[in-house]
């Protein structure tokens, strides 16, 4: 007889796993990914989203974030295509250069959900954005190079914030440098 993961628990969203040792974790049933998008404008303006969070019972500073999969009949969604559809709903953009950053684990002790990080530039605004369905995603467009400041000044405020934000910015500084014209005598 093989041994097998036992459901704890399932809700709408979540199932509690318990795993042949003794191991309870969580998984999304409604998902297939979840993706977070560094967005920047040619102005180096970082697009970022403030949205309250239940479980930790404040507003939280995140990247424009979301599901794949999670849309009835769109199972099989993309990643990408995920990523541009939150990318729209949540700030109103629209971006015409994507680059994928990075896969990983989002809390490793916690879920089996894998987070994947785009890289968004040649941003257009279409739209308003706040989401959907209630969201109430506020959004705010912040000097690049004033983003570690303005985030601590947020956490001053009692706001949460993130740390996929300085995980993208990192990554996209040295695994995807801007283009930069170079003098050679």
């Amino acid at each position: 007889m093989e041994d097998k993961d036992e459901i704890l628990s399932k809700g709408r969203f979540l199932a509690t796993i318990r795993t042949p040792g003794g191991w309870e974790y969580v998984t999304r049933v409604n998902a297939k990914g979840c993706i977070a998008v560094l967005a920047i404008t040619d102005d180096q303006h970082v697009l970022l989203t403030e949205q309250f969070r239940p479980p930790v019972g404040r507003a939280v500073i995140e990247l424009p974030a979301g599901l794949a999969g999670d849309i009835p009949l769109q199972e099989d969604e993309p990643l990408l295509v995920a990523a541009k559809r939150e990318l729209k709903e949540e700030t109103g953009y629209e971006a015409k250069h994507w680059s994928m950053l990075l896969e990983g684990t989002s809390s490793a002790g916690l879920t089996d959900e894998v987070a994947t990080l785009f890289l968004a530039r040649g941003l257009l605004k279409v739209g308003e954005g706040g989401g959907v369905d209630g969201e109430n995603i506020r959004i705010h467009r912040v000097p690049e190079r004033d983003v570690a400041s303005w985030c601590r000044d947020r956490q001053a405020e009692g706001k949460g914030v993130d740390f996929k934000i300085f995980a993208a910015l990192y990554l996209a500084r040295f695994a995807h440098p801007p283009r930069e014209s170079r003098l050679w005598y």
